[in-house]
């Protein structure tokens, strides 16, 4: 059965991000019914056409359950990534989780490159320039916008 597995067991509060282009962090909470001695394991599947893997780098709690992983070396691809948490315990069936998350959705983009400033004086203002941030799936600089704030010190 597809929701086979003890009420309230399964993980709650699931969330990822990707920063710094390639590192992506998923963290959740322990079902608010599992037992005790419950343990999750995070797979995920970046395409149809790619192997599903396992979680290599486990976050623990104070009692070394998994409530989160940090996956290196991941690519933004056009597909939605599909994510599976399921548990384990010795008294019981643990229900599994399961989403499917558009990772260009949950990237944390970095600050601008190379941000410039040339001003005169006079009426003749400030020149600001900047180079895009470093992303792992914008291919094109036009599909960012950016907003400058001027603050008189």
């Amino acid at each position: 059965p597809v929701f086979a597995g003890m009420e309230g067991s399964a993980i709650e509060n699931f969330s990822c991000v990707i920063y710094n282009i390639f590192l992506m962090n998923c963290t959740w909470q322990a079902g608010r019914e599992a037992p005790a001695d419950t343990q999750y394991f995070l797979y995920w599947q970046n395409s149809r056409d790619e192997e599903e893997m396992e979680c290599e780098f486990y976050i623990k709690d104070e009692n070394c359950r998994n409530v989160g992983c940090i996956f290196q070396n991941v690519s933004i691809g056009t597909e939605k990534a599909y994510f599976l948490v399921n548990g384990s315990s010795k008294d019981s069936l643990i229900q599994f989780y399961d989403e499917y998350i558009d990772l260009y959705k949950i990237e944390i983009l970095t600050a601008p490159l190379n941000v410039t400033a040339h001003c005169t004086k006079g009426s003749a203002g400030c020149i600001i320039t900047w180079h895009p941030p470093h992303t792992s799936h914008v291919e094109e600089a036009k599909c960012f916008q950016y907003e400058i704030s001027i603050q008189n010190m």
